[in-house]
Order: structure tokens, then C-alpha cells, then sequence
């Protein structure tokens, strides 16, 4: 059967593609951010997984506020990247795997979630931003990825514990998936940032910090966080972090079994008015 053994965390600021892109990765202001990720991408080249179930959140390129789905599952063969107002990212085709997909669009469907599902969808940044960091720019990315898109742009979004709920359903979902399939599932956005009105550029580094460690030791209640929270003291643009939480219910310890392993844990203010954390979690064999 089909086991997620890992879970990944990371914020998908914009800038970081461009840094990535334009070759600004050691300039002094973008040199301490991407150390930081040394360690993942070397831990990445050993655990490649089959497929990454990569939550991340549309920024008005596949939808548009005429239509936002609560969460989109992409079902297709393949993702362009986006055209987000200055050209695609010079990044590969995301390769998706559809019968993957549609196996998890039928379980998760069937554990009463209802999932919009999208047979043809470009990806932005929130997507492309999280493989850069961890893969760096490969000709073509190394495995393949099922994309979920969450709205957390128009409100209402889905409550913290709708989001950690959906992980749970997810992780049944790839279990009971009848190939021997290693998967990791990665939750991205955040974390602390406003892009508008009078506290723009607020970052509560404190805060953040906090959110690390009870994602990693109380996720359940985290969970229960109400959206106030993470506006109030994450800022308008904090509650992207609710999709950190779909990432955290798919792993084994949520189902009683035991703690996972923290292998890689990095803070970093600022990039580009955001706080970017990062954390990876393994599940032990």
C-alpha cells in the first residue's frame, strides 16, 4: 500500500522565486534564507518520494474571484506554470498522478469532504516557490505531484480544524491506495505577514515560533485556533497557515501511532515582509 512518510512545511513568498530565478540566492540579503535549506534539499536527494501532495493556496491565476473553490484537487497529467503578470516561472512542467489523484478525490469524497475537482489548472507561485527551495532547478522535477489548492485569499476559508480533519482523511485515503507509493505531503504559505492596510509589514516572530512548536507537539490543539487568532497576531495574510494543519493531520501520530521525527526545523525574518518557517517531519517505519 501507499504510505505517507514524510511531511514538509514552508512558506511560498513570491520573492523567493525571483531571487531563485534571477540568480540572487547569495546576495547578502537572500544568503541566510537559503542556507537554511541546505539541509532539507540534501535531506531531499535521499528521501525523493514517488509523490508530493502539495497544499498550497491560488493566487488569483487559476481562479479568480468569480469562482474560488473552498479546495480544488488537481486531477491532471500535467500543471503549466503560471503567467502571474511578468511570465511563467522558467521552472519545469509539474507531472501530476492521476489515478493517485483520483483515488484520493474518491476516498476523501466518500469521508463527506466536498472537493472541487479541476482537470485543467495552471500553478503559481504557491506551488512552484516550496519545489525550488527543496529541489532547487532541476531540468524536471524528480517526482510527481498532486496538487490542493485552499482558499485562504477570499473569505470565509476553512477553519483550522476543517483543514487538520481533511489531513486525516487524506492520509486514509493514500493508505488504502492498493501501490506501494512513499509520499510526502507538503503544507505551504505563511507565516506571519500583511500585505495591506495600517499594520502592513507586520511580523510577530514570537508567534510564529510558537505555531512551530505546537504543530510539532499539539497539533489537535492547534487545531481549534480560531481565524481571529491568526489575523490578529499573524496578520491578514497569517491565516495561509491553516494549510500547515492539512499537512500535520496526515501524520501517524494523529492516528495513535508514534511522534514524528523533527528533522529539519529553520526561522527567518524577513523575506520580503514574511516570516519563513520551514519543518520537516518524518514518520517512523
Amino acid at each position: 500500500m501507499a504510505r505517507i512518510s514524510a511531511s514538509v512545511y514552508c512558506s511560498h513568498v513570491p520573492a523567493i522565486g525571483v531571487a531563485i530565478d534571477q540568480g540572487k540566492t547569495q546576495e547578502p540579503y537572500w544568503q541566510p534564507l537559503f542556507k537554511g535549506f541546505e539541509t532539507s534539499k540534501a535531506w531531499l536527494k535521499e528521501h525523493t518520494p514517488d509523490v508530493i501532495f502539495l497544499v498550497y493556496n491560488d493566487h488569483a491565476t487559476a481562479f479568480s474571484l468569480e469562482l474560488i473553490p473552498t479546495f480544488a484537487l488537481g486531477m491532471a497529467a500535467e500543471f503549466m506554470p503560471a503567467d502571474e503578470g511578468w511570465g511563467p516561472r522558467p521552472v519545469p512542467v509539474v507531472q501530476g498522478h492521476q489515478e493517485l489523484a483520483s483515488h484520493i478525490a474518491q476516498s476523501v469524497i466518500q469521508q463527506d469532504f466536498d472537493l472541487t475537482l479541476v482537470n485543467q489548472m495552471v500553478v503559481d507561485h504557491g506551488l512552484t516557490v516550496p519545489l525550488s527551495l527543496m529541489f532547487g532547478q532541476p531540468a524536471a522535477w524528480p517526482c510527481q505531484v498532486i496538487p490542493l489548492h485552499v482558499n485562504v485569499v477570499q473569505y470565509p476559508a476553512p477553519s483550522g480544524q476543517r483543514c487538520f480533519q481533511l489531513g486525516q482523511a487524506i492520509r486514509r485515503a493514500v493508505e488504502s491506495f492498493d501501490q506501494d507509493l512513499n509520499v510526502q505531503i507538503w503544507g505551504t504559505g505563511g507565516m506571519s505577514h500583511q500585505l495591506q492596510g495600517a499594520r502592513a509589514g507586520l511580523i510577530n516572530r514570537a508567534w510564529d515560533n510558537q505555531f512551530l512548536d505546537r504543530l510539532i507537539a499539539d497539533p489537535a490543539g492547534l487545531a481549534s485556533l480560531p481565524h481571529v487568532e491568526y489575523v490578529r497576531e499573524a496578520g491578514s495574510e497569517g491565516i495561509e497557515l491553516v494549510m500547515w494543519l492539512i499537512a500535520r493531520g496526515a501524520m501517524a501520530d494523529v492516528a495513535g501511532g508514534p511522534a514524528p521525527r523533527v528533522h529539519h526545523r529553520f526561522y527567518h525574518v524577513p523575506a520580503s515582509n514574511t516570516g519563513v518557517g520551514h519543518l520537516i517531519l518524518e514518520n517512523p517505519r
